[in-house]
């Protein structure tokens, strides 16, 4: 594991968080992906000391996957086109939900993930999240990350076919973390740990959270490998309403008898981070569907407009020759005030909008100072981030975008640009 500035002390010794010497994603680059299908088992071994395959005339790619919750379902489909289409994966660089898509495709688990993820139940999902409500986390996880430490087994970083770079964030040394090396399931675990949500990993005295802290969609480490193509996947893209999925598909919870005990004691416990409808989705209940950020836009809209009507009769009833200043100008210095309650938005859904108003600004200036020859944008508002029962209809919808980027780049040989959607 490497930090941005490298820690060359560290890799110098031949030390970091992963055993073994450290990996540069140049030197880890020499495996290739067979085309077709999700996995790059594949691809022939290639040792340290060993010259690489010879490659078909393919384009080659390097592929930055983005973080975004369950819209990190995309990078499923993403990976799908990109390998229908003939183009050679050479490396991959992920924070959050792109680190754990990219390493199970590095590893050639890929399709076995896709295959539970599509399977999973709707009440299986709370069940999985593993709630704790500690003081620094809402959500353990440890049962989601036995599953998929299951399906990676030992594999390592160094092992793997291709490079892989799986971005966290260290809170004590205040700097981005590169693992290039050591355990596998321990990089994306440490590149999962969302803020306030997730539990942060410790390991070997660092405090280990989420990667889109300080890097949502890490472009940097995919430059080393001279691909063809750097493909970035971004799972911030602005607003579209037509894309957005919908709940009518999913069962609701209040049919299932054996399960609403347990949902009621849930409820219970969970009241002070999470709201009712929040619980129900996270299970893929049946909710309005409405994301918070609509809700709380509608409220902050009718106030305006009542504040608006409220001023305009005072000014109705204003004598012109009065010289007293009016309530007027007071009224619209006055703060709003929002009944959250009623609105049914919880500590959760306002942490989670300042978390991706942040993650929004952040991608938005890395693809500035690195962009990539195609980007490719996942609307934020597709989904909510606790949406993990829409697996089918999120990877659809990422390889509905990245066909459509790859249409344009193949024919124009130009991005679909950084605000694109």
């Amino acid at each position: 594991m490497t930090s941005k500035d490298d820690d060359k002390a560290v890799a110098a010794a031949g030390e970091s968080l992963g055993a073994g010497p450290a990996k540069t994603a140049a030197s880890s680059s020499s495996g290739v992906v067979e085309s077709g299908g999700l996995d790059s088992a594949g691809a022939p071994e290639t040792g340290k000391d060993k010259k690489p395959a010879s490659r078909q005339k393919r384009a080659t790619v390097a592929l930055a996957l983005g973080s975004g919750g369950a819209r990190g379902y995309a990078h499923i489909g993403a990976i799908e086109v990109l390998n229908e289409r003939g183009y050679e994966i050479i490396a991959i660089s992920g924070c959050s939900m792109g680190a754990l898509v990219g390493g199970m495709y590095a590893a050639g688990k890929l399709q076995q993930y896709k295959d539970w993820v599509t399977g999973l139940g709707q009440f299986d999902v709370l069940r999985l999240l593993d709630v704790t409500f500690s003081a620094v986390g809402a959500i353990r996880g440890d049962k989601i990350f036995s599953i998929v430490s299951d399906i990676l087994g030992d594999t390592r970083i160094e092992d793997l076919p291709i490079a892989f770079t799986s971005v966290a964030t260290d809170l004590l040394g205040h700097k981005e973390i590169w693992f290039q090396e050591g355990p596998l399931d321990q990089a994306i675990r440490a590149s999962v740990a969302i803020p306030g949500v997730v539990t942060p990993l410790v390991l070997n005295g660092r405090v280990l959270v989420d990667g889109s802290t300080l890097n949502p969609l890490p472009i940097i480490p995919t430059i080393s490998a001279h691909a063809d193509l750097i493909v970035a996947v971004n799972l911030a893209g602005e607003d579209d309403r037509r894309q957005r999925l919908s709940d009518a598909a999913f069962t609701s919870l209040d049919d299932d008898n054996d399960s609403e005990e347990w949902m009621g004691a849930m409820r219970e416990k969970a009241s002070r981070w999470f709201d009712w409808d929040t619980l129900k989705g996270l299970a893929g209940g049946k909710v309005d569907g409405e994301p918070a950020e609509d809700k709380i836009s509608r409220e902050v809209q009718k106030q305006n407009a009542k504040k608006q009507r409220k001023q305009a009769v005072e000014e109705a009833v204003q004598s012109p020759k009065s010289p007293e200043p009016t309530s007027t100008s007071k009224a619209q210095d006055e703060g709003q005030t929002i009944n959250w309650e009623k609105l049914g938005i919880g500590k959760f859904e306002v942490m989670n909008l300042a978390i991706e108003t942040m993650q929004s600004v952040l991608v938005q200036y890395k693809i500035a100072g690195y962009p990539p020859d195609l980007l490719v944008n996942i609307p934020k508002n597709v989904c909510r981030s606790y949406d993990f029962h829409k697996a089918p209809e999120l990877i659809q919808l990422g390889r509905e975008r990245m066909a459509a980027a790859l249409d344009r780049y193949e024919q124009d040989h130009s991005s679909s640009g950084p605000l694109a959607v």
